[in-house]
């Protein structure tokens, strides 16, 4: 075939590409679209462990099945995210997108007529199926709207997630503290309107595959490193999914349990309660928007030490302060510990180019996943010890923050880009 030949179909290709595509600008409308369904998403999963108080309350559960059930949609969202992921890598699917949205549309609607303990798991496994069919194929839809602005999207994207979150606490307060379980038939709206936003999200992503040009970006970027970088990047990741791990258990005690604290020690409503978890979480969602930019420009592995080592000390003092502190204390350390959250899925993106589903499935999946079997595990040791002792050792992890040093410098990584031939 001629160069000619190959250059007119280049072009062509190109024509169909959605606007930006070649000149690599940052598609925002696109970018605002999933960020909204990520608030969708999340808010929706979030709901389940914001009503454990009344879950436990209204079946008599134990704090062991209240971690079960933490166990089971994180960890169903967890194992299913980078099968997902890995799928997408080998063929992009576009309707992925509304199809996980439905699936969460399902739990929701279980849910809202479960009677049993067995049915709440179902419920949840289904919302952890939608999370999973969601979160890699977005991540994927926020790097390809991302152009030259990889953090920028990446927080829009994730702040929408955490934004979702953060509103958690308080659709309990208004929605499941009156209606009880019932309640979550409004969030099938939730679910309806996210699948709306999906299909015209899923349409723009298939022009993409269309034109070509994306798919061409992702094979040049899967050439495998040299030796010596390989063994640098399996390190890398192996100390990135030990700091998600850390982080995703210390918002775990927070999301899940420090709610019983609250009532514990300060004799708190549930409804009460559940403001300081929202001041904690919508601090959260605004260090996640911040968090991206402010890593373009001084560095990804500089903001991803500095959430950590930023919350340490404040994390150590939050089992000790009375409730005015409690509440600052929370969003402080929930501004500063989450404004890494998008970095981190940014940081291995680069260091796996080509492989976006796959390693975006991975972290984020972790960090449900690692979250899921944090409150497992806490929930048998609060039965066994008790809230306030088990709130005191989870403000030491992330102390364990300290290892980020140990990850490549962000010339390492631009490095193995170029070496790689991406565009990352």
């Amino acid at each position: 075939m001629s160069t000619q030949t190959t250059l007119a179909k280049d072009a062509a290709a190109r024509s169909k590409a959605p606007p930006g595509l070649d000149a690599q600008s940052t598609v925002y409308r696109i970018l605002i679209a999933i960020s909204l369904v990520h608030l969708f998403n999340d808010s929706i999963q979030s709901v389940i462990p914001a009503i454990f108080p009344i879950l436990k309350d209204s079946m008599h559960l134990t704090y062991t099945q209240i971690g079960w059930i933490a166990f089971a949609i994180n960890f169903t969202s967890s194992i299913m995210q980078p099968v997902v992921g890995w799928f997408a890598d080998k063929k992009p699917t576009p309707s992925i997108l509304p199809i996980g949205m439905g699936f969460t549309f399902t739990g929701m609607l279980l849910l809202a007529f479960a009677d049993s303990y067995v049915m709440v798991l179902i419920s949840v496994i289904f919302v952890g199926l939608g999370s999973a069919a969601f979160h890699p194929e977005g991540s994927r839809v926020s790097h390809m709207a991302a152009g030259q602005r990889r953090g920028l999207a990446q927080s829009i994207f994730q702040v929408g997630g955490n934004a979702g979150q953060s509103l958690a606490p308080l659709l309990t307060r208004w929605i499941f503290i009156p209606f009880g379980l019932f309640g979550a038939i409004g969030f099938t709206g939730i679910a309806a309107m996210g699948i709306a936003v999906q299909l015209y999200v899923a349409r723009w992503y298939g022009q993409m595959l269309q034109s070509g040009s994306y798919l061409r970006k992702q094979a040049a970027a899967r050439r495998a490193p040299n030796p010596a970088l390989r063994q640098k990047i399996a390190a890398a990741i192996t100390i990135l999914i030990l700091l998600v791990f850390v982080r995703s258990w210390y918002v775990a005690s927070i999301g899940s349990f420090y709610a019983f604290n609250l009532k514990d020690t300060f004799a708190l409503s549930t409804e009460d309660a559940q403001i300081y978890i929202f001041l904690f979480l919508a601090a959260g969602a605004l260090g996640t928007f911040f968090g991206g930019p402010l890593a373009d420009r001084f560095g990804k592995r500089n903001m991803i030490f500095l959430s950590m080592a930023g919350a340490a000390p404040l994390a150590l003092l939050l089992p000790y302060a009375n409730l005015f502190w409690t509440g600052v204390l929370l969003t402080i350390i929930g501004f500063i510990m989450l404004s890494s959250f998008s970095v981190t899925v940014v940081y291995a993106q680069m260091l796996i180019p080509g492989k976006i589903g796959t390693v975006s499935g991975l972290i984020t999946g972790l960090a449900f996943g690692m979250g899921g079997l944090g409150a497992l595990v806490l929930g048998n040791w609060i039965d066994v010890f008790g809230v306030s002792p088990v709130m005191q050792i989870c403000s030491f992890l992330p102390l364990i923050g300290i290892f980020t040093f140990l990850l490549p410098s962000d010339k390492l990584l631009n490095r193995w880009a170029q070496e790689n031939g991406s565009e990352e």
